[in-house]
This record gives C-alpha cells, sequence and structure tokens, in this order.
C-alpha cells in the first residue's frame, strides 16, 4: 500500500512542478513578451535547478527520506503557490526587481522538484522494490503527471482559473501530498505532530490566497494602468484588461495599451479612411484582428459596403465589447451589424482555408512584440494577405511608431514590398501613443492621399491627410530587410527599438 501511495505522490508532485514553471513562462511572456525567450530561460534556469535539488539530495540520510520528503513538499508549495502573486505584484509594484524574482523563484522550485523525485525512488528502494520496477514507475508517472498539466493548463487551468488562482491550487496539492505522507507514514517521520502544524500554516495560507487572488490580481493591475478596473479575463491567448477613469476606457493586452477612447478616432480614421474614401466602389471588406470594433465601426459607415469578415482569434475580445453596454455605445453596436461575419480563429489558418477575395483588407493587430504576433507581418503571411485582395484593391496595415520603432517599421513596409506590394506609409499624432504609423499596400493599384472625404471626420481632412503621408527629416526611410518566417527580424527590430526609449 505505501508503495503505491509514494508512486501516486510522483503523479501528483510532476504535475505541480511543470505547472509553476508553465506559470512563470506564461506570466513573464504576458508581462515581458518574447515568449520564445520567456520560456527558453525559464526551461533552461528550471532544468538546471533540478539537476542541482537532484545533487543535493544524495545528502540526506536514508533514515531522513520521508521527513526530508515531507519537507521539501511545504517548501515547494510554499514557494511554488506563492510565486504567481508574488510576482505579478512586483512587476506591478516595483517592476524592477521582476526578473531577478522570477528567475530566484524559478531555480528554487527547480531545485525543490529536483530533490523530490530522487527522495521518492529512495524511500521504494528503502521497501526493497526491484530497481527496474522503481526506475519504470517512478519515470512512467513522472512523465504521465507532466501530460496531465501541459494538456489542462492551455484549455482549463489558465483561462478558467488565472495563473495567480493555479499557481495557489498547485501549492495545495503539494502540501495535499505532504499531509497524505505524514498520515500514512507518520510511524517512521520524526516530530510528525510538528510536520502537520506546518502544513496547516502552509495551507492556509494558500487557501487564503486562493480565496482572494481576485482581488490580489485586482491590486496589482490597478497599480500597473493606475485606473479602475472594470473587466479583466485571462484568455488561452492572452491577458485582457479594460479600465475607466473619468469618461476615458482603455483597452490592455498583456499589460500593453491598444487605445484610449478619448483619442482612439485619430488612430482608426487614419487606419480605415485613407483606404476606403480611395474605395468608393468596394463592396466586400476583410478586416484581421480589431475585435474591438473600432475600425469596424468606421467601415460600416460606408454605405456601399455590403459585407465585412472580421477574423480575430480571441472570442472573449469579440464578446465583451460586442455585449458590455459601455464597449457597445463605443463602437456603435458594428459587431453585432447585420453585414458583419465574424470568425474566431487564426488569422493565418484562415487565410490558408478560405477562398474569399475582398475589395478591401484592413489589419489591425497588437505589435510584433512576439514571435506568435510577428508571424502576422512575415512575407508568407502578406503573401496570403496579397490573395484575399482584388487587383485593385487597397490593403491598410497597423505599423508601430516610426519614430519610436524606426527599425521596425520599416521592416514591416519592406516586408510588404517583398510580398509584391505596393506601398504608401503614412503616420499621424495620437495622444495616447504619440507618433504612430501606418503601410497602405496594393497588389496594382494606384493611390494619392484623398483630397477630401465624403464621410464627416473628426480628425481628418485634406491638410492633415496630406501630412500624414509627408515624413519629417527624423522620420524619413530606413534600409531594412522583409521580416522573414524563420528568423523573425522584425520581433528583435521591434524589442530593440522599444528598449531605447522606454524607460
Amino acid at each position: 500500500m505505501s508503495k503505491h501511495i509514494l508512486i501516486l505522490s510522483v503523479f501528483i508532485v510532476a504535475s505541480c512542478g511543470l505547472a509553476y514553471e508553465l506559470i512563470a513562462g506564461a506570466l513573464s511572456s504576458y508581462l515581458l513578451g518574447d515568449s520564445v525567450f520567456q520560456f527558453s530561460t525559464i526551461i533552461g534556469c528550471y532544468l538546471f535547478a533540478m539537476g542541482v535539488g537532484a545533487h543535493l539530495s544524495k545528502y540526506v540520510k536514508d533514515e531522513d527520506v520521508l521527513s526530508r520528503f515531507v519537507d521539501i513538499e511545504l517548501a515547494v508549495g510554499l514557494v511554488g503557490g506563492l510565486s504567481a502573486a508574488l510576482l505579478f505584484l512586483t512587476f506591478s509594484w516595483m517592476g524592477a526587481p521582476f526578473r531577478s524574482m522570477l528567475y530566484v523563484l524559478v531555480f528554487l522550485v527547480g531545485a525543490f522538484v529536483g530533490m523530490e523525485i530522487p527522495l521518492v525512488m529512495l524511500a521504494l528502494n528503502a521497501r526493497q522494490t526491484a530497481f527496474s520496477e522503481l526506475v519504470s514507475k517512478v519515470l512512467t508517472f513522472d512523465y504521465l503527471g507532466a501530460l496531465a498539466v501541459s494538456v489542462l493548463f492551455p484549455l482549463v487551468l489558465a483561462p478558467h482559473l488565472g495563473l495567480v488562482r493555479t499557481g495557489f491550487l498547485f501549492g495545495m496539492l503539494n502540501v495535499a501530498v505532504a499531509f497524505w505522507t505524514i498520515h500514512v507514514f507518520r510511524s517512521e517521520l520524526s516530530n510528525a505532530a510538528g510536520r502537520i502544524l506546518r502544513a496547516s500554516a502552509v495551507m492556509f495560507t494558500l487557501l487564503v490566497g486562493f480565496t482572494a487572488s481576485d482581488r490580489l490580481v485586482q491590486w496589482g493591475e490597478h497599480a500597473l494602468v493606475g485606473d479602475n478596473v472594470i473587466y479583466s479575463t485571462t484568455t488561452p491567448y492572452q491577458r485582457l484588461l479594460i479600465t475607466k477613469w473619468k469618461d476615458d476606457l482603455r483597452l490592455y493586452i498583456n499589460g500593453n495599451l491598444q487605445f484610449s477612447s478619448r483619442d482612439e478616432y485619430r488612430y482608426h480614421e487614419a487606419l480605415v479612411h485613407p483606404a476606403m474614401e480611395s474605395l468608393p466602389w468596394a463592396r466586400s471588406v476583410l478586416v484581421l484582428g480589431g475585435g474591438d470594433g473600432l475600425a469596424l465601426r468606421e467601415i460600416l459607415r460606408y454605405p456601399h459596403v455590403g459585407q465585412v469578415t472580421l477574423v480575430d482569434l480571441d472570442p472573449a475580445m469579440t464578446q465583451a465589447f460586442g455585449r458590455r453596454e459601455e464597449l457597445v455605445k463605443l463602437n456603435n453596436a458594428s459587431l453585432s451589424d447585420p453585414r458583419v461575419k465574424i470568425v474566431n480563429a487564426d488569422a493565418a489558418i484562415w487565410l490558408q482555408e478560405n477562398e474569399d477575395v475582398f475589395d478591401a483588407i484592413v489589419i489591425d493587430f497588437p505589435d510584433p512584440s512576439s514571435f506568435a504576433l510577428g508571424k502576422l507581418y512575415s512575407v508568407p503571411f502578406y503573401g496570403m494577405v496579397k490573395r484575399h485582395l482584388s487587383a485593385n484593391g487597397l490593403l491598410a496595415v497597423q505599423s508601430t511608431s516610426p519614430f519610436f520603432a524606426p527599425h521596425a517599421y520599416w521592416t514591416i513596409e519592406a516586408t510588404l514590398r517583398e510580398a509584391g506590394l505596393r506601398t504608401w506609409p503614412y503616420h499621424l499624432y495620437v495622444p495616447s501613443f504619440g507618433e504612430w504609423g501606418f503601410v497602405l499596400a496594393s497588389p496594382q493599384q494606384q493611390f494619392k492621399p484623398p483630397a477630401q472625404y465624403r464621410l464627416p471626420m473628426r480628425y481628418l481632412n485634406a491638410e492633415t491627410t496630406r501630412e500624414m503621408f509627408t515624413f519629417p527629416p527624423d522620420m524619413q526611410r530606413l534600409d531594412m530587410p522583409p521580416n522573414r518566417l524563420n528568423t523573425q527580424s522584425l520581433v528583435h527590430e521591434f524589442e530593440q527599438d522599444w528598449r531605447r526609449v522606454v524607460r
């Protein structure tokens, strides 16, 4: 019976260990971007720490194996369980120590986890388990535990519990293993009563954290953005946060500002209307990204538009902006317009599987701050977009800042040209963002900036439009290579550009 309990413990501790690793990787990717770098360095640190822990386990005396195993479970439960909350609050309130704390916590958890499996094997060996059976069973349940969490984490845990609450949950599972071990092997443990007391204190701490996790996250997010949070959710793809201060609504994705309701009209007028004003015959429009419905709002102002297909990866985004009263008011209920077809899918996959051709295409993706987003600014992606654009149609692309991120901006423009499109770069000042850039492109269409607009505009007129397509000396074209899928140079350029200007 004791052997089976130890083997089952392996399954649980393996699940917990991988969960802490995934939480650290996901949280650092949300907050710092560049998911490949974050996961790569965290996995490396974690595996190295496991090796250190495995080495340290050899110093445990045979008669103390179970006692040390209980102590390790309590330690990894406390550190791992608190890790997500500590990291998030550190980033929100202090910022600077975040990276140091991230790797310290990953190393501690990895070292503790590295000690767990050797201690279980020593305990099984002391019970005269055959070596071949010992190794096969321990490794089998170790890998099964990892598999279970790797499937549950993106599908259930992160989107429904959130990262902070998931951390507390797995911390409690570690403590539950400690309680279980104390109960079954109490006759072999020294100071079992003292360990029960410590386990109870750790479990209480984690239970309080689990119960208060939503409030902890709200405190952290309020400190991060400074405004009242009216909506927040963690999805399999991103962290969405909507805030309100007086009459200003703001959307944040993974901590990055996407718009302010006070000046978003400048951004969306510039993104949509130079193209749409030049296509009075356009009937069908494709919007990639833009799940907030704001670009869609501007497109639907044209009565000649018969159908708009919006492809946005995250259903939580389109649902929030299609149902919440204040957000529906902001986008003029564009997401429920009968002319609109909403598709929640990966844009690259949708383009591959769909054959429709559109008169105009508007691309409003978040900035290329990660490789997952960088692929949406690559030569192959724009090649697919071109196949869905009519020969005389126009494509408008949000392209980050030509002032703050000039290397990234001109890389996007070069990528569009490499995909066989003619380009017309332009920019404007958006108070919430500073100087921002876009690129118009077409397979064959000639383009001249509109001298007037048929629809009333809040920002655009002949003069502001002319200024948008003129670049001052400090924003002149840079000769940049295109962003290819196998190198993703754009992501590196974007990070380096913003690192130079963000304090």
